[in-house]
């Protein structure tokens, strides 16, 4: 499958699976009361590692998460359904609250381990580069496997890396101004966009894998 760079959708509904997945408005409670105890030069300094981390965990996903399926014999499409199942548990437990618990119990065994770089796990890998967001974009890289496609794709990584940065930057007003009501909201809301993607992918594998079966 082939498409012009200058295909906007495509990137956009690239964009828009990673802000459901990552939620990164709903993350900023989280980041917040991970780095209270840090000065703000290091708070600034972990959420730069914590970004550039992640995007580089999305980047070698994008360009080598195939060639690492296939050296253990896994089919796209079997990744697909799973991925499309993952995706939809973690839609669901965004949309009945279990999701910011989830993220918050890592903080606390964190803190019980008493380590102080937080930036690269657990912030950037799981919490921002998890299992859904690797997962969607191996399978956004199936899609369009050309170079220039991906190097739309590297580009969306790059701005939803920023996006994610500048979410965390203006952590202490969101919180203050939105409140935590707000951050439940909008948590439910990229839980509902999620699960419709989880179902497309499981749909796509489907029916390739059971040609005619859904049609």
């Amino acid at each position: 499958m082939s498409i012009s760079i200058f295909d906007l959708s495509i990137y956009i509904k690239f964009f828009v699976g990673l802000c459901a997945l990552v939620n990164p408005i709903g993350m900023i409670p989280i980041f917040t009361a991970m780095t209270n105890h840090q000065s703000f030069l290091e708070r600034k300094k972990t959420n730069l590692i914590a970004n550039f981390s992640a995007s580089l965990i999305l980047l070698i996903s994008l360009f080598f998460g195939s060639n690492i399926l296939n050296i253990f014999g896994i089919s796209i499409n079997s990744f697909r359904i799973a991925g499309g199942i993952l995706i939809i548990s973690i839609a669901f437990s965004m949309i009945n609250g279990q999701f910011i618990n989830q993220i918050k119990t890592i903080k606390d065994k964190k803190e019980e381990n008493k380590l102080d770089s937080i930036s690269v796990i657990p912030l950037a890998m799981p919490l921002i580069a998890g299992p859904g967001a690797i997962s969607s974009t191996i399978v956004w890289s199936t899609y369009y496997p050309n170079w220039i496609n991906l190097f739309g794709c590297t580009l969306v990584i790059v701005f939803f890396s920023f996006i994610c940065w500048l979410c965390f930057e203006a952590a202490p007003c969101v919180v203050h101004i939105v409140g935590k009501t707000g951050i439940n909201i909008i948590t439910r809301i990229m839980g509902l966009l999620l699960m419709s993607l989880g179902i497309e992918f499981i749909n796509i594998g489907a029916s390739s894998i059971f040609p005619g079966l859904l049609h």
